[in-house]
């Protein structure tokens, strides 16, 4: 009897061990998961502010227009739901993971980008409100008000690339934008609450790769290009003084006196 107990009891335990070690093992794959739906999330709003971005440079000039106007307001919205369910995302993500895990860095990272990215949606956001209010457009006359920059063109081909961004979980959320003095309001009370509910230091989130990376590597390749560039001239100007420098010619030498 005492031996059957032991078996079953054992049994037991190895069925309990292994059912926690499945749902360690599902709760990591959820989780990454859940990140790099995140990181897919940030690299499609900063493609979606960018495009924002461009079209908002176009406002008050020969350009403008309500085409342009609505082109706006589709690439707001758009960028409005990526806003929401980004940072409801980062939020779970990070209030849920503990210090030391493996993601945790990850997350934090994407947490600071995601910081940056709504700041500088939130000037552009800014700046569109305040050329609105200085060309309103609701008048044919308006538009003579506006500012001949020589711009020929339309912005459609931008718009219609933030059009195609998507994220994997848009198609299933459809919030509700509000209007531009609104979203402009929202954008600072989001940031004042993600800077309260999770404590990240930005100073201590370390980047992926060192700074100016790019730039450093021109600039050695414009130094080396330059240094090959002066020797070759050194070497054309040797060429063409007319001595060859050959040790036993000494004819060459004479002339070379001579000249």
């Amino acid at each position: 009897v005492k031996s059957v107990f032991l078996s079953v009891l054992l049994s037991v335990s190895t069925q309990v061990v292994m059912n926690r070690w499945r749902q360690s093992v599902v709760e990591i794959q959820s989780r990454k998961r859940e990140v790099n739906e995140c990181e897919q999330a940030q690299a499609a709003l900063s493609k979606v502010t960018a495009c924002f971005q461009q079209m908002a440079t176009s406002l008050g000039t020969n350009a403008d227009g309500s085409c342009l106007r609505e082109e706006l307001e589709e690439t707001r919205t758009l960028a409005h739901r990526i806003c929401t369910g980004l940072h409801r995302r980062l939020l779970a993500l990070l209030i849920e993971l503990e210090q030391g895990q493996e993601d945790k860095e990850q997350v934090e990272r994407l947490w600071v980008n995601f910081l940056s990215s709504l700041e500088h949606f939130q000037q552009d956001l800014r700046k569109v409100r305040i050329l609105r209010e200085f060309f309103p457009l609701t008048q044919r006359k308006d538009r003579q008000a506006l500012v001949n920059t020589g711009f020929a063109g339309g912005t459609s081909e931008v718009a219609a690339r933030a059009a195609m961004v998507q994220t994997p979980w848009l198609s299933a959320e459809e919030t509700l934008c509000p209007v531009l003095k609104s979203h402009v309001e929202e954008i600072d009370v989001l940031l004042e609450e993600m800077l309260q509910r999770v404590n990240v230091p930005l100073w201590s989130v370390e980047p992926t790769q060192e700074a100016w990376v790019e730039g450093c590597s021109n600039q050695d390749d414009d130094d080396e290009s330059l240094e090959e560039t002066m020797e070759v001239e050194v070497v054309s100007q040797k060429n063409t003084s007319g001595c060859c420098h050959h040790q036993n010619c000494k004819v060459g030498c004479l002339l070379c006196l001579l000249s």
